[in-house]
C-alpha cells in the first residue's frame, strides 16, 4: 500500500482539552462544596469521552446524545445534561464550563502535532481532519498557523454524518482525491476512527492520553505505517 493522504482525527488524536485548573475551582456540588481534584478528573473525562456514555438519559436526552455531533443544539443540551447529572446542579456553571469545551482555544495540541502535520503535509501528501464534533475546530489550526498543513476539514455537524458511517470517510476521501487503499486513518477510537478499515484504509490507534504523557504517539504511528 501506498499512502497518500492521511486523516486524522480531532479530541485526543492532535489536540486534547486539558482544564486549566481556574475553570473548575469555583464549581460547587448540590451541598455547595467544591470538587477534589479526582471529581474534577472525571467531569473533563465525561465532557471529552468521543463515544462513552457516563449517565443515565431520559429519551429525550438520550437522543441529544447520539445526534450532538450533528446538531451544535443537540449538543448543548445533552452536555448539559451531562453535567447536571455529574454534580453541577448550577446552571450558570455548568453553562460556563460547557463554553470551555467548545471554544478551540481551550485545546491543546499535543507536543508532535505540529511536527507531524508540517512533515505529511511537507513530503507532498494530501491532509485531512476527520471529526464527530458539533463546533468548527478550525481556529485551534490558524491560531497556531496549522491550517496551511491541512487541505480539507471534514466536521460531522457540517456535513450531516459521524463515524464510524463509511460515508464520512469516503466524503473525506473524495475530498482531497485519493482512493481508500491510499489513505492512513489516524485516531484514538477503534470503534468511531477505526470504521475507515471497512472502506480498505489503513488505521493507527493513538491513545488519548494527557500532551504530557503523549509526546510523540503520531510519530510513532506514521514511522509503524511507513509514512514517516
Amino acid at each position: 500500500m501506498t499512502i497518500k493522504a492521511v486523516l486524522f482525527d480531532f479530541s485526543g488524536t492532535l489536540f486534547r482539552l486539558e482544564h486549566d485548573p481556574s475553570w473548575l475551582a469555583d464549581l460547587t456540588d448540590h451541598r455547595g462544596e467544591t470538587f477534589d481534584v479526582e471529581a474534577r478528573a472525571e467531569l473533563m473525562r465525561r465532557m471529552t469521552a468521543p463515544v462513552t456514555l457516563s449517565v443515565d438519559l431520559d429519551d429525550e436526552h438520550l437522543h441529544a446524545w447520539h445526534h450532538r455531533d450533528l446538531d451544535p443544539a443537540l449538543h448543548r443540551t445533552v452536555y448539559l445534561e451531562v453535567l447536571r447529572q455529574s454534580g453541577i446542579p448550577h446552571r450558570q456553571q455548568a453553562e460556563s464550563l460547557y463554553r470551555r469545551l467548545v471554544d478551540p482555544a481551550s485545546w491543546t495540541p499535543y507536543p508532535d502535532t505540529a511536527e507531524v502535520l508540517r512533515r505529511v503535509s511537507g513530503a507532498g501528501l494530501a491532509v485531512g481532519v476527520l471529526s464527530n464534533i458539533a463546533f468548527d475546530i478550525r481556529p485551534a489550526f490558524t491560531g497556531l498557523g496549522l491550517d496551511r498543513h491541512v487541505d480539507d476539514f471534514v466536521l460531522s455537524y457540517e456535513v450531516g454524518a459521524i463515524k464510524p458511517d463509511p460515508a464520512v470517510f469516503r466524503l473525506a476521501l473524495d475530498r482531497l482525491g485519493v482512493a481508500p487503499g491510499n489513505a492512513l486513518m489516524v485516531g484514538d477510537s477503534e470503534e468511531a476512527d477505526g470504521g475507515a478499515r471497512a472502506l480498505g484504509c489503513a488505521f493507527a490507534l493513538v491513545e488519548p492520553s494527557p500532551t504530557a504523557k503523549r509526546t510523540d504517539g503520531l510519530l510513532t504511528a506514521l514511522r509503524e505505517h511507513s509514512v514517516l
